[in-house]
């Protein structure tokens, strides 16, 4: 799923359980930051290579926007530590390894689970949203590299879908959110 989605559905879901629980906004917006981060991580390297290595701003929308075998040319260092961040960044053990380590002091799992759920929001949407041809989600990183195959998200009726449905999930919010008495 695109960057753009991946963060109105962690917001989304966000609003829907500040209806049943308290959120604060920070809790919100970190959700929201976390739901986006995966994606954002794997492109600070080809941006650094884009800024400070001889690539261009073209170079680094070319490899955001890059179909699958698309991606433009750059040094060996760079796409190495995007894929490694990709890979870091959409695996359930080290996403699992994180929960658990923030688990061990109550105060910061109770101010940073709503964030880490944006987070693992990502991951799940990207297991069944990527195709084994453009960024599988590995899952099971550092264990093994291999994703699910799922459907690519950048297929043109599959995006109508998804921001259909982000807006269809967006009315029926707004429609039950509680009322003032």
């Amino acid at each position: 799923m695109d960057i753009v989605a991946h963060g109105l559905w962690a917001g989304l879901g966000a609003v829907w359980l500040a209806r049943r629980r308290p959120v604060s906004r920070g809790q919100g917006a970190g959700a929201v930051a976390l739901g986006m981060l995966p994606d954002v991580a794997h492109l600070l390297p080809v941006a650094a290579w884009s800024l400070f290595g001889g690539g261009t701003a073209a170079d680094l929308a070319a490899y955001a926007f890059a179909m699958p075998g698309g991606e433009p040319a750059m040094p060996f260092w760079a796409s190495e530590a995007a894929h490694h961040l990709h890979c870091i960044f959409h695996s359930a053990l080290v996403a699992g390894a994180v929960a658990w380590l923030l688990a061990r002091v109550p105060r910061w799992w109770r101010v940073l689970a709503v964030p880490l759920a944006g987070w693992w929001l990502h991951i799940v949407i990207d297991v069944f949203t990527h195709s084994a041809d453009f960024y599988p989600a590995p899952v099971l990183y550092p264990i093994t590299q291999r994703g699910f195959d799922g459907i690519a998200w950048n297929t043109p009726w599959f995006m109508a879908v998804n921001y259909a449905t982000l807006a269809l999930a967006a009315v029926l919010l707004w429609r039950g959110r509680r009322r003032p008495s």
